[in-house]
């Protein structure tokens, strides 16, 4: 049997492990059970949107051999800005699919025309913005920039983000999105950009939650007294 001098270290080394990995697993827990009582779509803003939103077709529109850029075409997509077409070329070129013109990004008003029929006719504009740069935590990360920021008068605080390079609508953003976006900082344990879900940090708690619950399980074998009298019986 171990002795009670090992027994009394594990018990503490059990203890010490639990306070100091208490606050990460009940944020843990936390986030978990946020994640599996909300649903997704919700998250991502759809009931805000204009799920009948569907794309424009257009007719009358220049061939390729009449567009005047500056560069071979690699990629080319059509977009409806505003009621009209435009060609998206080589990720860098909005053109004019009518008259080939080329157009230096789009207009606030255009902006507004953009997301007016994506998302929901109950909502009100509140005011509009442009931003040219984002840190590592803001909510529109990693995406086009710069960027037509459209708020809604809503209590859930509900944003828009259309491009300015070439007027797609990006993402929605809002209050329930920006608490999932909080827990899923501290349940992945990246507090630099969120979305890492192999930092070091991450590792280290979970090694040691998994020397915590193998100590609890150990302490439980050191201490059980059904344990003790297997033992005792064994010899």
């Amino acid at each position: 049997m171990v002795k009670r001098k090992t027994a009394v270290k594990i018990r503490k080394a059990h203890r010490y492990l639990g306070i100091f990995l208490g606050i990460q697993f009940i944020m843990w827990t936390a986030s978990g059970l946020y994640f599996s009582w909300t649903d997704i779509d919700e998250i991502h803003g759809d009931h805000f949107r204009n799920m009948d939103y569907e794309p424009v077709a257009f007719d009358g529109l220049i061939g390729l051999s009449q567009i005047n850029i500056p560069a071979k075409i690699s990629s080319l997509s059509l977009k409806e800005i505003a009621g009209k077409p435009y060609y998206w070329i080589n990720n860098e070129y909005l053109v004019d699919a009518k008259n080939g013109n080329i157009k230096e990004g789009i207009s606030e008003v255009e902006a507004l025309a953009v997301a007016e029929r994506q998302m929901s006719p109950d909502l009100n504009v509140k005011g509009v913005e442009v931003i040219d740069e984002t840190d590592k935590h803001h909510e529109y990360r990693e995406k086009k920039l710069p960027a037509y920021v459209i708020t809604y008068d809503s209590p859930e605080n509900i944003k828009a983000y259309v491009s300015v390079a070439d007027g797609s609508f990006q993402t929605v953003r809002h209050r329930n999105w920006r608490w999932f976006d909080f827990l899923w900082m501290t349940h992945t344990m990246d507090y630099e950009s969120r979305d890492d879900f192999n930092t070091t940090l991450l590792r280290a708690f979970s090694l040691l939650g998994l020397i915590t619950v193998l100590s609890g399980f150990l302490l439980w074998f050191t201490s059980s007294p059904t344990m003790r009298k297997v033992i005792k019986r064994k010899k």
